[in-house]
């Protein structure tokens, strides 16, 4: 691991984690409708496994703000997206749940639960049909893994053999339901064990993270085969905005906060060598102006006109398909 990954490490976790704050805060003010789901405490899977992953293909869950964030996409047209503002990355008609952008091969935002997973194995088959070896990232939460989706789509991806990496993000909670009251054991790596090599990280290392997925990208672009990667984590809010997470008792959650993704990026990054105090206070300074603009760029942007209403429906530059 060297500096250079360490920063980028720093950077696109603290952005995340300021954004998000940020969005909870202009939600409660009535600027963003809809639903909202964050990811705080759940930084480093995100920023480890997209800078991990590197190029590919990237199909995610509707808990996707840092994915996009990491991916490249502009703090500002992210949150133009929440806002519901025509300057968004899917012109203000997906918010929270559907940031997409195919520049960046990034498919994010499915708002059913596993409903993704076939897509992205579908892709991956895509790629090996036409002799591209570049593999496909699928990323999901431990709700996910009881759904017949998941099942069939683990099933076709060993099948078929093709490149692609389920990340099963298990921070324990699927909506309001722990992982003990809906599955038969907690592990979920054991779901995929006998259709793939499978891995279980400590998804609040974002080191781990990282490397654990780099060794997987490496495997399935080279085998051609499938590979699953637990990361065990936490989310600090509730499922949702309307959810009121009172399922949780504070114990949890401080047990929780005291293994904090940055703090432990923070921590091991001074210890190495690899971070320093000024750079932390740069990025701290730096994102916090980043958000501030983001959210006065959303505020000052249109909403979309009514003509937006049919617009993206059908493939306008698809040649080859039979209507």
């Amino acid at each position: 691991m060297n500096k250079s990954y360490a920063e980028q490490f720093y950077y696109l976790m603290k952005l995340g984690r300021v954004f998000e704050l940020r969005a909870k805060e202009e939600y409660m003010k009535g600027n963003i409708g809809g639903f909202l789901h964050l990811a705080i405490g759940e930084e480093a899977v995100h920023v480890g496994a997209v800078l991990g992953f590197g190029k590919g293909d990237i199909f995610v869950h509707y808990r996707e703000h840092v994915y996009a964030l990491a991916r490249g996409m502009e703090p500002k047209n992210v949150m133009a997206e929440l806002f519901g503002k025509v300057t968004g990355v899917s012109k203000g008609k997906g918010g929270s749940m559907h940031l997409y952008d195919p520049k960046f091969n990034f498919y994010g935002g499915n708002a059913i639960v596993g409903a993704h997973l076939p897509h992205a194995v579908g892709t991956a088959y895509a790629r090996k049909y036409l002799g591209d070896t570049t593999g496909v990232l699928a990323a999901f939460g431990d709700g996910a893994t009881n759904s017949g989706n998941f099942f069939e789509a683990i099933n076709l991806a060993a099948t078929w053999k093709v490149p692609v990496l389920f990340l099963c993000e298990n921070n324990y909670y699927a909506i309001g339901t722990r992982i003990d009251r809906a599955s038969p054991f907690t592990d979920l790596y054991i779901k995929a064990k006998e259709y793939m090599p499978v891995k279980q990280v400590d998804g609040m290392d974002v080191f781990a993270v990282f490397e654990a997925v780099r060794e997987a990208k490496e495997y399935i672009e080279t085998e051609g085969k499938p590979y699953f990667i637990e990361a065990l984590t936490y989310r600090y809010e509730p499922h949702s905005m309307s959810d009121t997470g009172d399922y949780r008792s504070p114990r949890e959650l401080k047990i929780a906060k005291e293994r904090d993704p940055i703090e432990h990026l923070k921590r091991v990054g001074i210890e190495r060598g690899l971070l320093t105090e000024e750079y932390i206070n740069f990025v701290d300074n730096k994102v916090e102006q980043i958000v501030e603009e983001a959210v006065r760029f959303a505020l000052e942007s249109p909403e979309p006109g009514e003509e937006e209403l049919y617009n993206d429906v059908f493939c306008e530059v698809c040649t080859d398909v039979i209507s």
